[in-house]
């Protein structure tokens, strides 16, 4: 591959990253649930209410 083609392919990776992010906060609002998450080693709940601002963020 090509380091074009190796750029394109991240890009299309990193979009598809962050699209599952989105889909995932979209659903824990909706169902008014929480999401799980890792940061600096300690897993942490974040609740629905916390995370609609995250929504419209990309």
């Amino acid at each position: 591959m090509s380091e074009m083609e190796l750029k394109l392919l991240q890009e299309k990776i990193d979009s598809g990253v962050r699209l599952a992010q989105q889909r995932l906060i979209e659903r824990a609002i909706r169902e008014n649930g929480d999401l799980v998450v890792q940061e600096n080693g300690e897993i942490m709940h974040i609740k629905a209410e916390e995370l609609e601002g995250l929504c419209a963020e990309g």
